[in-house]
């Protein structure tokens, strides 16, 4: 690739083959965690996997076929509203996810049929394990991460947190009926609360976003692959190097936690000698993101 020269969107091959690996990872450790522990402890935690759960308790049909079937309606409205390009990479994931939940891990992996809270623990582990690992490839699960997309893409200063919270918060109350149990919403609850804590401690630490100051030549490459394939934008600032004396930019970018491997790879296949600077943020305030 040369460098700054590079059209926006284009991916190296050797990305391609590690993207693929972190997808087939990222879907096997989900669908152990679905498969062992979160549905013979009869909970659902939320999000698709969670509406698919709960169906797959009431008709007897496979979660990972149903899940399929959740986020076809949203991977449409995701073609309308969303990047096609998005939406097609979306629907890739989700088809492997099925297929893999379904086909691959399903017919072989043990079952633990012990203690409740450790499944939901455990299960919540894995599943964060795995949303986390598809995350870094910049492409998502599906489900409520397109409603997600959507609703940040139409209502930027919405609190999106508060919207998938309620979504979920449902979904948990539905638990209780389907279940039988009181105690399904709150393992539920558990899992979901382990899922999201380990998905942003892999990703970024235990924090939100996260703000970029990268130090290029080539900031014009860069932000415009930013723009096309994250849908943000960036701020990039004339500077010189106090050593060298030579003229340099800076750009300087704020994401949120799951297109923070998606940035890095950037910024990498575009300026292999590019200087990037990170900062932790727990509060960002603009279009986008929080509203003042």
């Amino acid at each position: 690739m040369t460098k700054g020269k590079s059209e926006p969107g284009r991916v190296s091959g050797r990305g391609m083959v590690r993207d693929a690996g972190f997808i087939l990872a990222g879907a096997v450790v989900f669908g152990i965690g679905m498969q062992a522990f979160i549905k013979p402890a009869n909970i659902a935690p939320g999000g698709a996997a969670g509406i698919a759960l709960l169906l797959s308790h009431i008709t007897g049909f496979p979660v990972g076929a149903l899940m399929l079937a959740v986020n076809i309606p949203l991977l449409i409205l995701a073609c309308f509203y969303l990047d096609r390009r998005f939406a097609a990479a979306t629907a890739g994931v989700s088809l492997v996810t099925s297929v893999i939940l379904d086909g691959v891990v399903a017919p072989v992996c043990p079952v633990y049929d012990g203690d409740r809270l450790l499944s939901s623990l455990y299960g919540g582990v894995l599943v964060g394990v795995g949303m986390a690992l598809v995350f870094l490839t910049g492409a998502t699960t599906g489900g409520t991460d397109i409603v997600g997309c959507i609703l940040q893409k139409k209502k930027p200063h919405m609190s999106i947190g508060r919207a998938l919270l309620l979504t979920d918060s449902v979904i948990l109350a539905l638990s209780v009926p389907v279940f039988g149990d009181m105690e399904a919403a709150l393992l539920g609850l558990i899992a979901l609360f382990a899922q999201t804590r380990v998905m942003d401690s892999i990703l970024y630490g235990m924090n939100v976003s996260s703000m970029a100051a990268v130090v290029t030549k080539h900031s014009d490459a860069i932000a415009a692959r930013i723009i096309c394939e994250l849908n943000r934008t960036a701020t990039v600032v004339p500077a010189r190097g106090a050593f060298s004396g030579g003229e340099t930019e800076i750009l300087i970018c704020t994401v949120p936690k799951n297109q923070f491997g998606k940035l890095s790879r950037i910024v990498h296949d575009e300026d292999s000698q590019a200087f990037m600077m990170t900062a932790e943020t727990s509060e960002v305030h603009g279009e986008g993101f929080k509203e003042f």
